[in-house]
This record gives C-alpha cells, sequence and structure tokens, in this order.
C-alpha cells in the first residue's frame, strides 16, 4: 500500500515507512530514476527486491526528494544532495527511510526464531540481560536492529557488532533505550527509538542529546 506509517521526531527527523502490496508495473509508475538506479534495478533477479528498491523511490518521493538527489559513497552509504543524512532498509514486504539533519540509522526487521541462534554471533555486553528473558525474540531483534542501525550510522570499516556496538537493558514497554559505539578512539552514545509494525521491529538510533 502507500505511505504506511510516518513519524516525527526530534532534530527534524522523520521516519516513513512503506507496505509492498503493489505490482512492480505499479512501482514503476510515477518516479524517476537514475541511470544508475535503472542499472542496479535491472540486475536484480527478485521481483521483492525490485519491488522494495521501488517502493524506497516513492518515500523519497513523498519526503520532498527524488532518485537523482540520492547518491552512495564509495563504502555504500547513502547521501541527499542537500546535505541531509537519510539510513534506508527492506525487509520482507517493508521498506523504510529515515531522514534528518543529524547522522542517523534505520533498520526493520522480521521478528523469526532463527536470531535465537544466531545471538551468538551479535550479542555480547546484552548476555546478562538477554539471559533473563524467557522468551527474547522480540529483545534479540531490537538490539539487531540497534546495532545494525549504528553500523549504517558509523558506516566505517572494522566495527564489530558483538566488540563495539553495545545496547543497554530495555523493556519492550518503552519503546526507547541507549547504545554507544566504543571503537578505536571514539566513545559515542545514541538513542534508540524501537516499534513493533505487524511481525517486524522498526528500529533507528539518533546521536544523544546527552552524549
Amino acid at each position: 500500500m502507500p505511505l504506511f506509517h510516518s513519524l516525527n521526531n526530534r532534530e527534524n527527523t522523520e521516519v516513513f515507512i512503506w507496505k509492498i502490496t503493489e505490482t512492480e508495473a505499479f512501482l514503476r509508475t510515477d518516479i524517476e530514476l537514475s541511470e544508475n538506479s535503472k542499472n542496479r534495478l535491472f540486475t536484480m533477479s527478485s521481483d521483492l527486491h525490485r519491488r522494495g528498491f521501488l517502493s524506497i523511490r516513492h518515500l523519497l518521493k513523498i519526503a520532498g526528494y527524488s532518485d537523482l538527489q540520492l547518491f552512495y559513497t564509495d563504502n555504500g552509504k547513502p547521501h541527499l544532495e542537500d546535505g541531509k543524512h537519510i539510513s534506508i532498509t527492506h525487509s520482507y514486504e517493508f521498506t523504510a527511510i529515515i531522514i534528518s539533519d543529524v547522522p542517523i540509522g534505520i533498520d526493520i526487521e522480521k521478528q523469526r526464531d532463527k536470531i535465537k541462534r544466531i545471538a551468538p554471533k551479535f550479542i555480547g555486553y546484552e548476555q546478562d540481560f538477554i539471559s533473563s528473558i524467557d522468551n527474547s525474540i522480540k529483545e534479540l531483534t531490537v538490539v539487531w536492529g540497534a546495532k545494525e542501525s549504528m553500523y549504517k550510522l558509523y558506516g566505517k570499516k572494522g566495527l564489530g557488532f558483538k566488540a563495539h556496538c553495545l545496547v543497554e537493558p530495555f523493556t519492550m514497554r518503552s519503546d526507547l533505550t541507549i547504545s554507544r559505539i566504543i571503537y578505536e578512539n571514539d566513545n559515542l552514545k545514541f538513542d534508540v527509538y524501537f516499534q513493533e509494525i505487524e511481525n517486524f521491529m522498526l528500529v533507528y538510533v539518533i546521536p544523544s542529546r546527552n552524549a
């Protein structure tokens, strides 16, 4: 469907979310693609990936931008032509973008049992907190989403989810927690916002005001 949800937050931050129910033919209409985007779209073998890619361009349009104003650095980090910060995410039938005056990161993930099996690969500091929860799928998905979002925001090679990204204990009722990147000479603090949407978890991070 068109715009599924829009959230406004601090620092002139906006989050736009799309639930993909349309055909690829429909999503190709009313948007303009750069030559680079046309080439990327042509190489995508998955119909869902193509529709996700196109739905993100519709979100850009809703936010007041076009695909021609979006570019990527050599490390794959997206930027907007006017200097605003942007982060992009796609999981199954959901896509989302976040746009802000400050560096930000966003992730949306489907909640699945699989996350329990891969948790040892990204859980470090959070182990005691996670171990105290009987069914931790939601919490693990938030932690993963926070670390993925920090990774996108930070944009430097060598950052490890387990060793360098930390998420403080939280409850699902709070919708908010704190995270940190401790890497090389950096000790960065972030506010983590999370929200459950159907069977998905939306997570995004913004530099903390109380860094």
